[in-house]
């Protein structure tokens, strides 16, 4: 969605209210209590009262309990969702029609009806909505985009991409997670569309290898997803939930011309130097891996608003990773490539998807 702020004001700031104080809440609150240039933090609201008391004291905020009290006051221009998934859907609604412009953690809903029929219902509303898709406004994610579709590489052939936890979540994570491929493989799949075109297969395997929660849960921790673009392309994604060494992002494209790779950026540059060896340190988590990506993505949402900037991060854009996501469980569930078909809407590239029945039977012409 385009952004449909009022007229440029530079000197304009955005009050804006967070939702939810968990991990990635939290962090969001403290980007936005200072370090996220245009945008004030007005105040924050979590279920857990003794939680988001200490908070707001600590960030120098009001704290809000109910968060419809958040939405009612005219003081706030736009929210963060960031309150657990099964909720996303329903609060980014309720913010839209309250017109209160979104920024919503990902993924929107992990029930694909849901998910679109709140894009619709956001769509309708007129407000910005922005997804956090950090990636997009990470530089050397942005560089690689720009080049890649600038022409510099040539004709792109290749993909590859890793994304891996260093430890397990708590099994209370597992519960509504949407599992590998609706959570941790979303980011990955999200840059192999922005970066290579439409994606036309998706064959995904997957194992539980370094902890029996995941088999409990019906998830792996284990995950390798091949991909066919609309160009002939090839990809390759490999995602992991428990790596041990530290959280890697890595990622890679090879065109006719010349390649580009993202290595996995230490937290700091001081690199050791002893006989024999050398090391740089490794990201305990993505909030060390990326956090100028986090504040850019917020500035980013703020210049949609105020000043009418395009959405870099849309709700269909997360929509059609979400779709890939879909895909690549269907094929690690069926054992086999599962064949998706984008086409354009108005709003975006969405994905058919075959069905399991088709899958079942071999036939090509189960969608959904």
């Amino acid at each position: 969605m385009a952004g449909s702020g009022s007229s440029p004001d530079a000197r304009r700031r955005l009050q804006v209210g967070v939702l939810g104080l968990g991990r990635m809440g939290r962090f969001h609150a403290e980007n936005l209590a200072g370090r996220v240039a245009r945008c004030d933090l007005a105040c924050v609201s979590d279920l857990d009262a003794d939680r988001g008391e200490q908070v707001a004291r600590e960030l120098g905020v009001p704290f809000v309990a109910d968060p419809d009290a958040v939405l009612a006051d005219g003081g706030v221009d736009a929210v963060v969702v960031a309150t657990p998934s099964a909720s996303h859907a329903e609060l980014s609604i309720a913010a839209a029609r309250a017109g209160k412009h979104t920024f919503c953690e990902k993924p929107i809903s992990l029930d694909h009806d849901e998910t679109l029929a709140a894009l619709e219902a956001i769509e309708r509303s007129g407000v910005v909505f922005q997804v956090g898709l950090h990636r997009r406004f990470d530089p050397d994610w942005v560089m690689v985009a720009d080049r890649a579709r600038g022409g510099e590489l040539g004709d792109l052939y290749f993909y590859r991409a890793a994304l891996r936890d260093m430890s397990s979540p708590p099994a209370s994570f597992l519960t509504g997670s949407g599992g590998m491929f609706l959570d941790v493989s979303l980011h990955d799949l999200d840059v192999a569309r922005w970066w290579m075109g439409e994606v036309v297969e998706v064959w995904a395997q997957g194992a539980v290898l370094t902890d029996r929660a995941f088999a409990d849960h019906g998830d792996v921790d284990v995950a390798v997803i091949t991909l066919r673009f609309e160009s002939g392309a090839l990809g390759v994604i490999d995602n992991g939930r428990s790596a041990g060494y530290g959280y890697e992002s890595s990622a890679e494209v090879v065109g006719s011309k010349a390649s580009m790779y993202i290595g996995n950026r230490p937290p700091h540059g001081v690199e050791s130097r002893m006989p024999g060896w050398r090391s740089l340190a490794v990201a305990r988590d993505f909030t060390e891996r990326y956090p100028l990506a986090y504040r850019l993505e917020l500035e980013g949402f703020a210049a949609s608003v105020l000043d009418g900037a395009p959405v870099r991060a849309s709700g269909w854009d997360a929509l059609a990773a979400f779709e890939l996501g879909m895909a690549a469980a269907r094929s690690q569930r069926a054992g086999r490539p599962v064949r998706t078909r984008p086409h354009p809407t108005a709003h975006g590239v969405r994905y058919d998807i075959e069905t399991d029945d088709a899958l079942d039977v071999g036939h090509p012409a189960g969608r959904t």
